[in-house]
């Protein structure tokens, strides 16, 4: 066989972790964080402009969010993360199912469990936040209009989408491009997760210091929680559950209205300390369930046909 005919190397390395498995050039990486975001972008502005042509609106841009706009954020967050994917599998030849799990079938079993864990996980943090710090939430009166029906109605049926195709940039593409910058397992580890959450924490744009922490805590998380598990279930299920549950409450108490995008200076505060305890409750809630789930698996005997040794 010529020099020319042999197959490259392998993509995924098999003898790594999930979140460090995977093996390219060291501008590929490079080449994925800066077109991600510009992707999202872009798709934003264009779905903010066609939703200011239906509604007849003088300021498509405006941070106020309607039933329309939040639709249009999430369809092309949601996007984002499919062109997400399949760049990186074009660029490099991974199979696609490596970037869900590794070592492993992606498990709907672990997503379920995972997500009734978070609901119940970010069901007491909101009740908390709700109890102990009530002017922080922006919160205001419970009201059903038409508008909220048509809110809850895209925050049902599009923010799992839009949870989901965040996951697949910060945790399925780019945590595991930046590690492969390093060889040895743990610092590339690292530099995944460090990467990749401040990315995420970049693109959703707060100066506010507590809200940027919040997103960084929130990335370094979901990240932790798809290196434990050796997949996609966990971090998918907790960004599913936390923007969907935050977002029927907050669409039921404002009041019948509408809402603002407002992430800038002293938009947050030390109640979301509340919120990092979350994550963190989440992160051991999965290495909990994993090593039972280790355990559980060494104690299961390995059945041996009969007359052999």
């Amino acid at each position: 066989m010529s020099p020319a005919a042999r197959p490259g190397p392998s993509a995924v390395d098999t003898s790594r972790p999930f979140g460090a498995h995977l093996r390219m050039r060291w501008w590929k990486p490079l080449v994925l964080m800066l077109v991600t975001p510009v992707v999202l972008l872009v798709l934003q502005v264009l779905a903010f402009r066609l939703v200011g042509v239906v509604e007849g609106s003088d300021d498509p841009l405006s941070p106020e969010l309607t039933p329309l706009k939040s639709l249009a954020v999430n369809l092309a967050t949601a996007v984002t993360g499919l062109v997400a994917v399949l760049l990186l599998v074009w660029m490099t030849q991974v199979p696609w199912r490596a970037l869900f799990s590794w070592r492993r079938a992606f498990d709907r079993r672990r997503l379920a469990h995972y997500s009734i864990g978070a609901a119940l996980l970010v069901g007491a943090g909101a009740a908390v936040v709700g109890v102990v710090a009530p002017q922080s939430t922006g919160w205001t009166t419970f009201a059903v209009s038409g508008t909220t029906i048509a809110f809850l109605a895209v925050t049902v049926l599009t923010t799992p989408l839009q949870s989901a195709g965040e996951e697949l940039v910060y945790r399925s593409v780019l945590l595991p491009a930046a590690a492969s910058w390093v060889r040895p397992v743990r610092p590339a580890l690292a530099v995944g997760l460090v990467v990749s959450a401040l990315s995420f924490a970049v693109v959703h744009g707060s100066t506010d210091p507590w809200l940027g922490g919040y997103f960084v805590v929130v990335a370094v998380s979901t990240g932790l929680t798809a290196i434990i598990s050796g997949g996609m279930e966990a971090p998918i299920a907790f960004h599913v559950v936390n923007n969907v549950l935050f977002g029927v409450i907050g669409n039921a108490l404002s009041g019948g209205g509408t809402t603002t995008i407002d992430r800038a200076t002293d938009t947050g505060d030390a109640s979301l300390l509340t919120l990092f305890a979350v994550n963190v409750g989440m992160v051991a809630l999965v290495a909990t369930y994993e090593r039972r789930c280790r355990r559980h698996s060494s104690e299961v005997p390995t059945h041996r046909p009969e007359g052999t040794l």
